[in-house]
């Protein structure tokens, strides 16, 4: 594969990446799974139980167990065509993961800000 589509990959299989280890880490639909390992990652017994529920919790932690399994799947690798080229794609795809979930939780902070902002106008007219 060239270098040019190696880039290419490397930037759109983040976006899958992310988007798995958001939703499971952030969104409603996992929101019981994910306090049942919150609990478990602050109340587990031992060190290895703290640690394997709390990257359940870390949309970072948890993008590193996501881009293993799409690199498994895509058989995707970067730079060099060994073992050394799943690796090099392992990192750069957990950071380019990372750079998107960044941005889309900025996105929708400024989301959020601009609707509560709103409702306070709302609430003002009312008032008046």
């Amino acid at each position: 594969m060239s270098i040019q589509m190696q880039i290419i990959w490397l930037f759109v299989l983040s976006t899958p990446v992310a988007c798995v280890a958001w939703t499971v880490t952030h969104e409603e639909i996992f929101k019981d799974p994910r306090d049942f390992c919150l609990k478990k990652s602050l109340q587990g017994k031992t060190l290895l139980e703290r640690k394997f529920f709390y990257l359940f919790t870390c949309e970072y932690c948890f993008s590193h167990y996501v881009v293993v399994l799409f690199l498994f799947l895509t058989d995707y690798k970067l730079l060099i065509d060994d073992w050394r080229g799943y690796l090099i794609s392992g990192f750069a795809l957990v950071w380019i993961a990372n750079i998107y979930m960044n941005l889309f939780g900025l996105i929708r902070q400024a989301i959020k800000k601009e609707n509560t902002e709103i409702e306070v106008i709302k609430k003002k007219k009312k008032i008046k």
